[in-house]
């Protein structure tokens, strides 16, 4: 059985991002008590202050930043069997820890966990959009049990896109080969990971109730990649993986539709 011992928060900080101070609350204020770390590969005055201030001590990585890189950095920091990369800029309701501990005792050989998500527009909270509906129906049979090891239908989810949320996920660290994320990648790297990792023998445990949300602005990575082409370009590389190239380059057209939604106007 796993305790709340067994877990750990780990909030990649990367700047001075103003909403740094609402994820480290929200992962300080679980209704069970998480390990909370911080790792940076921007150390600076704001971040220490605020690890201070929440008492979570402040791993600072060497070397020049990247996405990948920082998310590897993060999870070898971790002391405990269980990890959930915290992403600066999203919040964790206090339930998140206490039912990823509920869902992982309740399976054999758990892989990861992960939860539904809202969103964070400006001030609004978003829990129910078009997009946010359509990614739950693609992960409904998985709020069976019954459903969370077998191979065939996770991989049948993730032919058609990811609808799992990276930062709503916790691993079993025990379980998983590291490095887990291929730093070559720069915005599908969760979904190439959900991938490799649904080849596994174990379970993808799923919690279909809204456990976190991640927040939507102008300054976050995902919009930026997505100016760029970079996702298009790497989702178009994952649909390859499960479909004649032909076929994934019609399936991509459709699926990145989804990016409008992923992106804020600045």
């Amino acid at each position: 059985m796993y305790e709340p011992s067994d877990h750990t928060f780990v909030v990649c900080a990367y700047g001075e991002s103003p909403y740094l101070r609402y994820c480290l609350d929200s992962v300080c204020n679980q209704n069970i008590c998480s390990h909370v770390i911080v790792s940076t590969s921007t150390p600076n005055s704001y971040i220490a202050e605020l690890c201070d201030e929440f008492s979570v001590e402040c791993f600072e990585n060497a070397g020049a930043p990247g996405i990948g890189k920082d998310w590897n950095r993060a999870l070898s920091h971790v002391e405990t069997p269980l990890a959930t990369i915290a992403h600066q800029d999203d919040v964790y309701l206090p339930e998140y820890a206490e039912s990823l501990l509920d869902c992982f005792n309740r399976s054999k050989v758990p892989l990861i966990y992960f939860c539904a998500y809202g969103e964070i527009r400006g001030n609004e909270i978003i829990d129910y959009s078009p997009l946010l509906n359509i990614k739950r129906f693609m992960l409904s049979p998985l709020k069976n049990p019954k459903h969370w090891k077998s191979v065939g239908l996770r991989r049948l989810i993730l032919s058609f896109g990811s609808p799992i949320s990276c930062p709503s996920v916790s691993y079993n660290l025990e379980r998983m080969h590291l490095p887990l994320f291929n730093e070559e990648m720069k915005c599908s790297l969760d979904w190439d990971a959900w991938e490799r990792i649904s080849m596994l023998r174990g379970d993808f445990v799923y919690d279909s109730t809204v456990r976190m949300r991640h927040r939507i602005h102008p300054g976050s990575e995902t919009s930026h990649l997505i100016e760029d082409s970079t996702r298009t370009n790497e989702d178009y590389e994952m649909m390859c993986r499960f479909w004649p190239r032909a076929l994934a380059g019609c399936m991509n057209r459709l699926y990145s539709l989804s990016q409008k939604s992923n992106s804020i106007s600045k």
